[in-house]
Protein backbone atom coordinates (compact mmCIF):
# COMPACT_ATOMS: atom_id res chain seq x y z
CA UNK A 1 0.00 0.00 0.00
CA UNK A 2 1.53 3.35 -1.00
CA UNK A 3 2.10 5.97 1.67
CA UNK A 4 0.20 9.17 0.87
CA UNK A 5 0.98 12.67 2.17
CA UNK A 6 -1.75 14.02 4.44
CA UNK A 7 -2.99 16.79 2.18
CA UNK A 8 -6.56 18.05 2.47
CA UNK A 9 -7.69 16.19 -0.65
CA UNK A 10 -6.05 12.94 0.44
CA UNK A 11 -7.58 13.20 3.92
CA UNK A 12 -10.95 13.44 2.17
CA UNK A 13 -10.08 10.37 0.11
CA UNK A 14 -9.06 8.49 3.25
CA UNK A 15 -12.39 9.43 4.84
CA UNK A 16 -14.16 7.94 1.82
CA UNK A 17 -12.17 4.73 2.31
CA UNK A 18 -13.43 4.58 5.91
CA UNK A 19 -17.01 5.22 4.80
CA UNK A 20 -16.71 2.36 2.31
CA UNK A 21 -15.62 -0.08 5.03
CA UNK A 22 -11.88 0.23 4.48
CA UNK A 23 -8.99 0.41 6.93
CA UNK A 24 -6.85 3.56 7.14
CA UNK A 25 -3.58 4.11 9.00
CA UNK A 26 -3.26 7.69 10.23
CA UNK A 27 -1.11 9.73 12.61
CA UNK A 28 -2.10 10.93 16.05
CA UNK A 29 0.04 12.86 18.51
CA UNK A 30 0.85 9.59 20.30
CA UNK A 31 1.39 6.83 17.70
CA UNK A 32 -0.09 5.90 14.32
CA UNK A 33 -3.55 4.36 14.48
CA UNK A 34 -5.11 1.63 12.36
CA UNK A 35 -8.63 2.90 11.89
CA UNK A 36 -12.01 1.60 10.76
CA UNK A 37 -15.57 2.92 11.01
CA UNK A 38 -16.48 1.93 14.56
CA UNK A 39 -20.11 1.37 13.55
CA UNK A 40 -19.14 -1.17 10.87
CA UNK A 41 -18.50 -4.59 12.43
CA UNK A 42 -16.99 -6.04 9.25
CA UNK A 43 -14.49 -3.18 8.99
CA UNK A 44 -13.57 -3.45 12.68
CA UNK A 45 -13.06 -7.20 12.27
CA UNK A 46 -10.51 -6.46 9.54
CA UNK A 47 -8.54 -4.35 12.03
CA UNK A 48 -8.42 -7.21 14.53
CA UNK A 49 -7.36 -9.66 11.84
CA UNK A 50 -4.78 -7.32 10.30
CA UNK A 51 -3.11 -6.84 13.67
CA UNK A 52 -3.48 -10.46 14.78
CA UNK A 53 -5.21 -9.06 17.86
CA UNK A 54 -7.49 -11.21 20.04
CA UNK A 55 -11.11 -10.10 19.85
CA UNK A 56 -11.47 -9.99 23.63
CA UNK A 57 -9.03 -7.05 23.71
CA UNK A 58 -11.15 -3.88 23.29
CA UNK A 59 -10.34 -0.96 21.00
CA UNK A 60 -10.43 2.80 21.52
CA UNK A 61 -13.08 4.76 19.64
CA UNK A 62 -11.69 8.08 18.38
CA UNK A 63 -14.12 10.96 17.90
CA UNK A 64 -13.81 14.55 16.73
CA UNK A 65 -15.03 16.34 19.87
CA UNK A 66 -16.56 16.05 23.33
CA UNK A 67 -20.09 16.47 22.01
CA UNK A 68 -19.68 13.44 19.76
CA UNK A 69 -18.14 11.45 22.61
CA UNK A 70 -21.24 12.21 24.69
CA UNK A 71 -23.38 10.36 22.16
CA UNK A 72 -21.54 7.13 22.98
CA UNK A 73 -20.44 7.31 26.61
CA UNK A 74 -22.25 8.28 29.83
CA UNK A 75 -20.22 11.24 31.06
CA UNK A 76 -20.22 11.85 34.80
CA UNK A 77 -18.72 14.92 36.48
CA UNK A 78 -15.16 13.49 36.81
CA UNK A 79 -15.16 12.42 33.16
CA UNK A 80 -16.26 15.85 32.02
CA UNK A 81 -13.52 17.46 34.13
CA UNK A 82 -10.85 15.30 32.53
CA UNK A 83 -12.23 15.78 29.03
CA UNK A 84 -12.30 19.55 29.42
CA UNK A 85 -8.75 19.54 30.83
CA UNK A 86 -7.04 17.13 28.43
CA UNK A 87 -9.10 16.86 25.23
CA UNK A 88 -8.12 17.09 22.52
CA UNK A 89 -5.10 15.14 23.66
CA UNK A 90 -3.52 11.83 24.67
CA UNK A 91 -6.16 10.74 27.18
CA UNK A 92 -8.59 7.84 26.77
CA UNK A 93 -11.60 7.70 29.10
CA UNK A 94 -13.51 4.47 29.73
CA UNK A 95 -17.19 5.05 30.50
CA UNK A 96 -20.46 3.20 30.66
CA UNK A 97 -21.68 2.86 27.10
CA UNK A 98 -24.91 4.54 26.05
CA UNK A 99 -27.59 2.09 24.94
CA UNK A 100 -28.25 4.17 21.83
CA UNK A 101 -24.58 4.24 20.72
CA UNK A 102 -24.11 2.94 17.18
CA UNK A 103 -20.58 1.71 17.90
CA UNK A 104 -20.51 -2.03 17.26
CA UNK A 105 -20.03 -4.50 20.12
CA UNK A 106 -16.77 -5.74 18.62
CA UNK A 107 -15.07 -2.43 19.48
CA UNK A 108 -15.76 -2.86 23.19
CA UNK A 109 -15.19 -6.64 23.08
CA UNK A 110 -18.69 -7.24 24.44
CA UNK A 111 -18.16 -5.08 27.54
CA UNK A 112 -20.75 -2.61 28.82
CA UNK A 113 -18.12 0.13 28.68
CA UNK A 114 -16.59 2.11 25.82
CA UNK A 115 -13.11 3.66 25.58
CA UNK A 116 -13.25 7.16 24.03
CA UNK A 117 -10.60 9.63 22.93
CA UNK A 118 -10.45 12.97 21.12
CA UNK A 119 -6.95 13.16 19.58
CA UNK A 120 -5.07 16.45 19.26
CA UNK A 121 -3.31 15.75 15.96
CA UNK A 122 -4.87 17.97 13.29
CA UNK A 123 -4.63 15.29 10.59
CA UNK A 124 -6.47 12.83 12.82
CA UNK A 125 -9.13 15.40 13.70
CA UNK A 126 -9.55 16.36 10.05
CA UNK A 127 -10.02 12.70 9.16
CA UNK A 128 -12.58 12.22 11.93
CA UNK A 129 -14.55 15.29 10.86
CA UNK A 130 -14.47 14.25 7.21
CA UNK A 131 -15.46 10.66 7.97
CA UNK A 132 -18.38 11.73 10.17
CA UNK A 133 -18.20 8.56 12.25
CA UNK A 134 -16.34 7.30 15.31
CA UNK A 135 -13.15 5.52 14.28
CA UNK A 136 -11.95 2.45 16.15
CA UNK A 137 -8.16 2.60 16.05
CA UNK A 138 -5.55 0.61 17.93
CA UNK A 139 -1.89 1.27 17.18
CA UNK A 140 -0.93 0.51 13.57
CA UNK A 141 1.32 -2.48 14.13
CA UNK A 142 1.06 -6.22 14.60
CA UNK A 143 -0.18 -7.21 18.04
CA UNK A 144 2.71 -7.34 20.50
CA UNK A 145 5.07 -5.35 18.28
CA UNK A 146 6.38 -1.88 19.09
CA UNK A 147 3.92 0.87 18.15
CA UNK A 148 4.42 2.70 14.87
CA UNK A 149 5.54 6.32 15.19
CA UNK A 150 6.06 6.93 11.46
CA UNK A 151 4.18 5.95 8.31
CA UNK A 152 7.16 3.88 7.19
CA UNK A 153 6.87 1.81 10.38
CA UNK A 154 3.25 1.02 9.50
CA UNK A 155 4.17 -0.16 6.02
CA UNK A 156 7.08 -2.22 7.31
CA UNK A 157 4.99 -4.03 9.93
CA UNK A 158 1.61 -4.37 8.21
CA UNK A 159 2.68 -4.52 4.57
CA UNK A 160 -0.21 -4.27 2.12
CA UNK A 161 -2.84 -4.70 4.84
CA UNK A 162 -4.14 -1.12 5.22
CA UNK A 163 -6.19 0.27 2.34
CA UNK A 164 -4.69 3.72 2.88
CA UNK A 165 -1.74 5.12 4.85
CA UNK A 166 -1.75 8.85 5.63
CA UNK A 167 1.74 10.20 6.24
CA UNK A 168 1.86 12.96 8.84
CA UNK A 169 5.54 12.61 9.67
CA UNK A 170 6.88 11.35 12.97
CA UNK A 171 4.46 11.47 15.89
CA UNK A 172 5.12 14.10 18.54
CA UNK A 173 4.90 11.95 21.66
CA UNK A 174 5.68 8.40 20.56
CA UNK A 175 3.83 7.00 23.57
CA UNK A 176 0.27 5.72 23.85
CA UNK A 177 -2.55 7.62 25.49
CA UNK A 178 -3.15 7.30 29.21
CA UNK A 179 -6.31 5.27 29.86
CA UNK A 180 -8.55 6.12 32.83
CA UNK A 181 -11.62 4.10 33.85
CA UNK A 182 -14.43 6.28 35.20
CA UNK A 183 -17.20 3.73 34.77
CA UNK A 184 -17.13 2.54 38.37
CA UNK A 185 -17.19 3.94 41.91
CA UNK A 186 -13.52 5.03 41.87
CA UNK A 187 -11.22 6.29 39.13
CA UNK A 188 -8.73 3.67 37.94
CA UNK A 189 -5.55 3.94 35.92
CA UNK A 190 -5.88 1.18 33.33
CA UNK A 191 -2.83 2.06 31.24
CA UNK A 192 -0.03 4.54 31.96
CA UNK A 193 0.70 6.80 29.02
CA UNK A 194 1.56 10.26 27.80
CA UNK A 195 -0.26 12.14 30.58
CA UNK A 196 1.25 11.48 34.04
CA UNK A 197 -1.09 10.18 36.72
CA UNK A 198 -0.22 13.15 38.95
CA UNK A 199 -1.71 15.60 36.44
CA UNK A 200 -4.90 13.57 36.27
CA UNK A 201 -5.12 13.28 40.05
CA UNK A 202 -4.71 17.06 40.34
CA UNK A 203 -7.71 17.64 38.07
CA UNK A 204 -9.84 15.03 39.85
CA UNK A 205 -8.64 16.04 43.31
CA UNK A 206 -8.53 12.31 44.00
CA UNK A 207 -6.05 9.46 43.87
CA UNK A 208 -6.24 6.97 41.03
CA UNK A 209 -6.58 3.32 41.87
CA UNK A 210 -4.50 0.76 39.99
CA UNK A 211 -6.33 -1.84 37.95
CA UNK A 212 -4.99 -5.36 38.20
CA UNK A 213 -3.59 -6.91 35.03
CA UNK A 214 -6.02 -9.62 33.94
CA UNK A 215 -4.81 -13.11 33.17
CA UNK A 216 -5.48 -14.31 29.65
CA UNK A 217 -8.07 -15.10 28.43
CA UNK A 218 -9.98 -12.90 30.87
CA UNK A 219 -11.27 -9.87 28.99
CA UNK A 220 -9.21 -6.75 29.73
CA UNK A 221 -10.97 -3.44 30.31
CA UNK A 222 -8.53 -1.54 28.15
CA UNK A 223 -5.82 -1.93 25.53
CA UNK A 224 -2.40 -2.47 27.07
CA UNK A 225 -3.58 -4.65 29.96
CA UNK A 226 -2.53 -8.05 28.67
CA UNK A 227 0.47 -9.69 30.30
CA UNK A 228 2.40 -9.33 27.03
CA UNK A 229 1.95 -5.96 25.34
CA UNK A 230 5.22 -4.83 23.77
CA UNK A 231 7.71 -7.40 22.54
CA UNK A 232 10.65 -5.76 20.76
CA UNK A 233 12.56 -8.23 18.63
CA UNK A 234 16.07 -7.53 19.86
CA UNK A 235 18.89 -9.54 21.38
CA UNK A 236 19.56 -8.76 25.04
CA UNK A 237 22.89 -9.36 26.79
CA UNK A 238 23.14 -9.29 30.57
CA UNK A 239 26.23 -8.34 32.59
CA UNK A 240 27.85 -6.84 29.50
CA UNK A 241 31.42 -5.59 29.83
CA UNK A 242 31.38 -3.47 26.66
CA UNK A 243 28.93 -2.01 24.14
CA UNK A 244 29.22 -3.64 20.73
CA UNK A 245 28.48 -1.88 17.42
CA UNK A 246 24.75 -1.51 16.81
CA UNK A 247 23.87 -1.96 20.50
CA UNK A 248 22.30 0.43 22.99
CA UNK A 249 23.15 0.35 26.68
CA UNK A 250 20.67 0.20 29.53
CA UNK A 251 22.72 0.70 32.67
CA UNK A 252 22.21 1.58 36.31
CA UNK A 253 25.11 3.31 38.00
CA UNK A 254 27.72 5.93 37.30
CA UNK A 255 30.29 4.14 35.15
CA UNK A 256 29.39 3.82 31.45
CA UNK A 257 30.90 0.88 29.61
CA UNK A 258 33.47 1.32 26.84
CA UNK A 259 32.38 0.86 23.23
CA UNK A 260 34.13 -1.37 20.73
Amino acid sequence: MPIEPATRSLIQRAAKVLADGGVVAFPTETVYGLGADATNADAVLRVYEMKGRPRFNPLIAHVADLETAGAHGCFNAPARKLAEAFWPGPLTIVLKRRAESRICDLVSAGLETIALRVPANEIARGLLRAAGCPVAAPSANRAGHVSATAASHVAADLGAGPDFILDGGDTVLGLESTVIDLSGPEPLLLRPGAIPREEIENILAAKLGDATTPNEPTSPLSPGQLASHYAPRARVRLEATCVEPGEALLAFGGNPLPTQ
